[in-house]
């Protein structure tokens, strides 16, 4: 083995190296935005059933979610101020709607960049036994600070098998370069009825 064929090995190795460490730096923790496990804002709207809850995150951040008129949003800031003014906290879904309780925060190393919740979005066109709207599941890619607070990506959860799976790609791949107000989220894998409702406007 000559001279170059063993430096370029040794660079080729290095730079296998170097991606190896950098994709074993990401990974996955978790919080909960259950309301005993959180802080509520205000009293509940009695009439309306609107309320307000804050709820620990990681590195310093908190969740805020707001429900009113059966609607959510979910938005994250160093304080409740900060996450109110984020443009995720100016996103309604049209249809009635509510996210799971369980929020995954996606770090590379001790510093998250994005956070993955699924959500349920109601669906008039398919009721239930008593006339309620059945629900489907789609996730949300939200990209965290430094920088805007914004959705990234959805993938519904019943077209796609795998949808845990394309949510951490989306969060890993798109989150940190992701401009919020000029980029579109984007739909990742299969489009099913979950985007297609989350998506009316």
């Amino acid at each position: 083995m000559n001279r170059i064929t063993t430096i370029g090995l040794a660079v080729l190795m290095a730079c296998i190296g170097l991606n190896s460490a950098d994709a074993q730096s990401l990974g996955s923790s978790y919080t909960s935005t259950a309301p005993k496990d959180c802080r509520q804002i205000g009293k509940p709207g009695a009439l309306d059933g609107s309320s307000t809850r804050v709820c620990p995150g990681k590195d310093g951040l908190i969740v805020l979610i707001a429900e009113d008129d059966l609607r959510e949003i979910v938005a994250v800031g160093r304080n409740r101020k900060a996450a109110a003014e984020e443009p995720a906290a100016k996103v309604w879904f049209a249809p009635f709607n509510s996210s799971e309780t369980t929020i995954e925060w996606r770090a590379d190393g001790a510093r998250p960049f994005a956070i993955i919740q699924r959500w349920h979005i109601a669906d008039n066109s398919d009721p239930d036994k008593q006339g309620r709207p059945n629900t489907k599941a789609m996730l949300v890619v939200t990209r965290l600070p430094p920088g805007p607070v914004c959705h990234v990506a959805y993938v519904d959860a019943a077209a796609n098998p795998n949808a845990n799976e394309l949510a951490r790609k989306a969060a890993d791949d798109l989150a940190r370069g992701f401009a919020c107000g000029k980029d579109e989220v984007k739909i990742i894998g299969t489009r099913g009825r979950a985007v297609e409702l989350a998506t009316m406007r």
